[in-house]
């Protein structure tokens, strides 16, 4: 998944990066609202992990801005306050769910990929393992086979190959592989997208890489499953 964590702790923040892209998913960090606002305006995310208590405008605020806006990204609220009427407020607010601080990373991994699969069923697809001919990616477990052999990517290459998945028959620009595999704000050519490509399909084997199509002049598609 391509995640934003909202939070103005800075070392909270960090720990929690480093603890979701070591699971393989691609995270961005914002330490206010304005910032998250932003980012969600030009990343191509799959959830929201968000603080309420931020230093310009509230968490709160963040989430009535984007369902205002009719974004419906799933949005998971992580706050101190526990008190009921502050979790009806994040609830009511366009939130998604809600974890109390201080919690266990488990609990937050957990409930990010149930936001996932409620998303995921809303738009028709249903399960969490995407298959496309010998390729299957595990989304709980953020694993990769090609037949039965274990496949270890980067969270780049995770994260190009569940884009390619998700969109079986697409064509898909360069940009929009950036927009959902790469950190927003990263100052990066389309060419690194071919040579993660590359990478991508050098570890999927000959057979598996052969589903990863190459469109010239626009960028790429996964074949038909």
């Amino acid at each position: 998944m391509h995640l934003l964590v909202v939070e103005d702790d800075a070392r909270l923040g960090r720990l929690l990066k480093r603890l979701l892209e070591g699971d393989r998913h691609l995270v961005e960090l914002a330490p206010n609202g304005t910032d998250a606002l932003d980012v969600v305006s030009m990343a191509g995310l799959d959830a929201i992990v968000l603080d309420i208590g931020l230093p310009d405008i509230s968490g709160l605020e963040v989430a009535r801005r984007l369902r205002d806006d009719g974004n419906q990204i799933p949005i998971l609220m992580l706050t101190a306050r526990d008190a009921i009427d502050d979790r009806v407020r994040g609830l009511d607010s366009g939130a998604d769910d809600y974890v109390v601080k201080p919690f266990a990373y488990e609990e937050l991994a957990a409930r990010l990929r149930a936001l996932d699969r409620r998303r995921r069923d809303g738009n028709g697809r249903r399960g969490v393992v995407l298959r496309n001919g010998p390729i299957s990616l595990d989304e709980v477990h953020r694993s990769v086979k090609v037949a039965d052999r274990s496949v270890e990517l980067s969270p780049r290459e995770f994260s190009l190959l569940e884009c390619f998945l998700r969109h079986p028959g697409q064509v898909l620009s360069r940009q929009q592989l950036l927009d959902h595999a790469w950190p927003y704000g990263d100052f990066l050519t389309e060419n690194s997208v071919d040579t993660y490509v590359h990478y991508l399909r050098d570890k999927l084997g000959k057979l598996a890489a052969a589903r990863i199509l190459t469109v010239r002049g626009v960028g790429y598609r996964m074949a038909e499953a």
